[in-house]
């Protein structure tokens, strides 16, 4: 393939579209010295910077890959999952205070962490560092533990906890045996999938019909305007904005009316 050359200099929205890149690529591309500086005054790149980055899109690709990083609490919900631990923010901390996770980046102060990177742990690591933290509570879970272990809605574990009449210790915690029976369940999970697809589209269907309202009221006050019944016509940026969510809410309702039940 022919080399791509470009003409013109471009901000850092451009120049991720040129690449082909996300702005997160983008952003931990530049951070971790994947890709040159902007050259010029605006934060802006000239044709030939625009050039060498292109050269080193692909090494930005094989760093990061094509998911985005995620933050301590979403990377403990993850491992939890994975290693039926009931894992925290904490650990994570500790697990890269251990040398065993990298910390990727940061958004708004807060560290973040690739994907691969999180799936990548040995879950004797995890296991060690859960069992440091909870001692001899190691093989009990808090609701709270078990909501991110099974990655169910709390309503929905404190349903299935009553209807199966789960024990607890005088402290009100779980077996976590027992929640890992839970997650062992096919049935259940079908059944508890099936839930929050259904909670899912109602919220999505809610959100449907509030962005239609307030179209419905935009033309209600432009026919107004119009038949000179107002003096003054509506916003036509209140219109886009809720076009624009009318689009995204329809979007989703049709994605969770496509989910297999």
């Amino acid at each position: 393939m022919p080399a791509q050359t470009f003409d013109g200099d471009l901000a850092a929205n451009q120049l991720a579209v040129r690449l082909g890149l996300a702005r997160w690529q983008l952003r931990l591309g530049r951070e971790h010295g994947l890709l040159p500086e902007p050259d010029l005054d605006g934060e802006r790149w000239s044709a030939g910077l625009v050039e060498e980055c292109a050269q080193r899109r692909a090494q930005v690709v094989a760093r990061f890959g094509g998911e985005p990083p995620i933050g301590a609490v979403r990377a403990a919900a993850r491992l939890a999952g994975r290693t039926g631990l009931d894992v925290e923010r904490r650990d994570i901390e500790v697990l890269v205070a251990r040398g065993h996770l990298e910390v990727i980046g940061g958004f708004r102060g807060h560290p973040l962490y690739l994907l691969r990177d999180i799936d990548a742990l040995d879950p004797e690591e995890v296991r060690e560092v859960v069992a440091a933290r909870k001692g001899p509570l190691f093989d009990t879970v808090e609701a709270s533990g078990a909501v991110t272990i099974l990655g169910w809605p709390r309503k929905t574990f404190d349903r299935i906890a009553g209807e199966r009449a789960l024990p607890t210790d005088r402290f009100g915690r779980y077996a976590l045996a027992d929640i890992r029976a839970l997650a062992a369940d096919e049935g259940l999970a079908q059944e508890v999938r099936e839930e929050k697809r259904r909670r899912a589209l109602a919220k999505a269907r809610r959100a449907e019909t509030d962005m239609e309202d307030v179209v419905r009221g935009w033309l209600l006050r432009c026919t107004a305007y119009v038949d000179r019944a107002a003096d003054e016509p509506p916003d036509p940026a209140v219109l886009a904005r809720a076009i624009r969510g009318l689009a995204g809410t329809r979007a989703e309702t049709a994605k969770h009316e496509q989910e297999p039940g």
